[in-house]
């Protein structure tokens, strides 16, 4: 692979660990010939030059980024570049760190072989999800997902009512507190929690999982990554509301359409380490335990 030159740098400064770390951090890229840029507020508190997520352009002069904090902020870093096709990785200042690729102990060498351009990139399925209002063809909102996207109750006594259809059939009916529909690369998070399957994230499909639903037959569903699905309120419901990897994205209500399908998008993960997978998991779990 080509050896990088800029590096962007996206920390989690509300960690303390990682604001103890940012000097030696940016001291190894300098020692391996990497230029880092961090944020734009706060690029000249460490005397870096600057990206900012609200300029394209800045981004775009990026070789590769990597975050330092728990996977929240990978998925941060990831909702920026994913139009662009900048390579990533994770340095795990977190808990759990499913998505990242080494921790601080590793960093130094992470560095020295981007700078070497010894790495290996890994391509990563992206879901995408369309709001329309199903009257006019509005389009709500447009959004990305690395992990999952969940369509959830707005109001937390209420219990979401939602009807699938995958491939413009309908699919199922669900009474639950809500449906996660995750990518093979976010298997490991929201869904692994409500009870969803481990899948290889190399695997092209993505998982079906109802949280809490009102019925012991409502079991999470594996799809190919190329059948699209539509979500609907059931008429009558409440509110619910669409997020993306955590983050809000639209409300949704009787008459809107949720459409998920295959990203456009492709995201590329750095790999450094010639990790298993199966021992990644067991390691990860059993040290949450």
């Amino acid at each position: 692979m080509g050896k990088l030159k800029r590096l962007g740098v996206f920390p989690n400064l509300d960690k303390e660990n990682v604001r103890i770390a940012m000097p030696d951090v940016l001291s190894m890229c300098s020692n391996w010939g990497l230029t880092p840029l961090m944020p734009l507020e706060v690029a000249k508190e460490y005397g870096c030059d600057a990206y900012d997520v609200k300029q394209p352009a800045t981004l775009l002069s990026l070789d590769g980024a990597v975050s330092l904090g728990g996977d929240g902020t990978l998925l941060q870093m990831a909702r920026h570049l994913i139009p662009y096709r900048i390579p990533i990785f994770g340095v795990n200042f977190g808990h759990l760190g499913f998505l990242a690729e080494v921790d601080l102990r590793g960093m130094n060498k992470a560095i020295a072989r981007l700078a070497q351009g010894n790495y290996n990139l890994e391509q990563r399925n992206i879901l995408q999800a369309k709001v329309i209002k199903e009257a006019t063809g509005e389009v709500k909102a447009v959004a990305q997902a690395l992990n999952e996207f969940v369509l959830a109750k707005g109001i937390y006594s209420k219990m979401a009512h939602i009807r699938m259809f995958i491939n413009g059939k309908p699919s199922g009916k669900y009474a639950a507190d809500g449906l996660i529909i995750a990518t093979a690369t976010g298997s490991t998070a929201y869904n692994l929690s409500a009870g969803g399957p481990l899948v290889m994230p190399e695997l092209d499909v993505k998982v079906i999982t109802p949280i809490c639903a009102h019925s012991l037959l409502a079991r999470a569903l594996v799809l190919p990554m190329n059948e699209p699905i539509e979500l609907r309120a059931v008429p009558g419901s409440e509110e619910l509301v669409l997020a993306s990897d955590g983050e809000n994205i639209s409300s949704v209500v009787e008459g809107d359409v949720v459409r998920i399908e295959r990203s456009p998008y492709q995201l590329q993960f750095i790999r450094l380490t010639s990790r298993d997978y199966y021992q990644t998991w067991q390691q990860k779990l059993m040290r949450n335990n």
